[in-house]
C-alpha cells in the first residue's frame, strides 16, 4: 500500500498516510493535528522492491 505525504495548508503540519489507490481517490484527507481538509499532497521519493536479484 502506498504511503502518501501531505501538508496542511491551515496549520502547516506535514504528515504521511498509507492508503490504497481506491481509498486515495475517494477519501477526503484530514490533517491529524487540526482536522482541516485543506491539505495538499507533496512530492516524495519512492522505493520499488522487486523479486529479481541483481
Amino acid at each position: 500500500m502506498p504511503i502518501y505525504e501531505f501538508v496542511c495548508k491551515k496549520c502547516k503540519k506535514a504528515f504521511e498516510i498509507a492508503l490504497s489507490f481506491a481509498e486515495r481517490e475517494k477519501k477526503k484527507i484530514k490533517c491529524p493535528k487540526c482536522k482541516s481538509t485543506q491539505v495538499s499532497q507533496t512530492l516524495s521519493a519512492f522505493f520499488a522492491n522487486t523479486s529479481k536479484k541483481s
